[in-house]
């Protein structure tokens, strides 16, 4: 038997229970998705005009801005499009390309999080070798890293699940995910790769976790014995903490209802614990930093002012 999908279109049934209240959901999801535009493209735009913000804390974040930008419009667009219309459908290959950046979306968040964890280590423990450390070269290096790990490592693994014969057309989420399409793979087919891939980037990525921690255990060491470091850590730190917490509890959530997901549990909130890393992770974090960033808050009030 040829070991390809025959499917050409999946259904999506997160929203069967929302035929109710569709025009007050179109109103509030195109209303909060201008505003994560518009406050990612505001810190974007700030960094990027401002030659005093070419620094490596301020590059990072708007590359952490435009990873944003990049896994909301991975769902909000289809999002919207599924609430104009009476079935929610999407075709293999789309399905395929979500499921991509949904993935990439977050890995590319954790990388960019531990690289700034790690411009925040140099930058208060080994203050006198940051410039040495973190050049142009550098930061494009670490910049690259956090984007182009994820890009590989889930381009590969898509190719892995497009081999795969499938059986099922349903998909009981409002998105497409790449564990979700290979649990509706034939019994026969070979899904031995998927899961050695699976584990290989779980692997990869708790390792950027626990390089956070030790990043941190030292940070807090350092600030506890220098009044100016605190300072610098409750400046500069503290928003890249909160970040970090509310990704980490988002995606344990979404970790959570896609491995142990009960079916009596309500739809709309089944919805909303598979979305929340894309609700408030991508508004918050361009707030957080923009309000507790003086240099941002400052530029920001500037522009909104002329």
């Amino acid at each position: 038997m040829d070991n390809v999908s025959v499917v050409k279109m999946f259904f999506l049934s997160g929203l069967n229970e929302a035929n109710d209240y569709r025009v007050t959901l179109v109103s509030l999801t195109l209303l909060y998705y201008c505003m994560i535009l518009f406050f990612n493209i505001s810190v974007i735009m700030i960094i990027i005009l401002d030659q005093n913000l070419h620094e490596p804390m301020y590059i990072f974040l708007c590359s952490f801005c435009m990873n944003s930008l990049y896994g909301t419009t991975g769902f909000y667009p289809k999002f919207l499009f599924d609430l104009f219309s009476s079935s929610q459908q999407i075709s293999y290959e789309w399905c395929l390309l979500q499921a991509f950046v949904m993935y990439s979306f977050i890995c590319c968040e954790l990388s960019i999080l531990a690289v700034m964890a790690y411009d925040r280590y140099l930058a208060i423990c080994r203050p006198l070798h940051y410039q040495s450390v973190m050049t142009k070269s550098k930061v494009s290096q670490l910049i690259c890293f956090s984007w182009f790990t994820p890009f590989c490592i889930f381009s590969i693994n898509v190719v892995l699940t497009s081999r795969l014969r499938l059986c099922g057309v349903n998909i009981d989420r409002l998105f497409c995910l790449n564990w979700v399409i290979v649990q509706l793979a034939c019994y026969e087919s070979d899904t031995f790769s998927n899961d050695i891939t699976a584990y290989f980037t779980m692997i990869i990525y708790f390792s950027h976790g626990f390089f956070i921690i030790w990043t941190y255990m030292h940070l807090i060491r350092t600030c506890v014995k220098s009044k100016d470091d605190r300072v610098k850590f409750m400046q500069t730190c503290v928003p890249h903490l909160v970040s970090l917490v509310t990704f980490i509890f988002g995606t344990l959530f979404e970790y959570i209802y896609l491995r142990f997901s009960s079916t009596d549990s309500p739809q709309s909130l089944q919805n909303f614990i598979s979305i929340e890393f894309l609700l408030i992770p991508p508004v918050m974090n361009p707030l957080i930093y923009g309000l507790k960033l003086t240099k941002i808050r400052k530029r920001f009030f500037f522009f909104t002012a002329i």
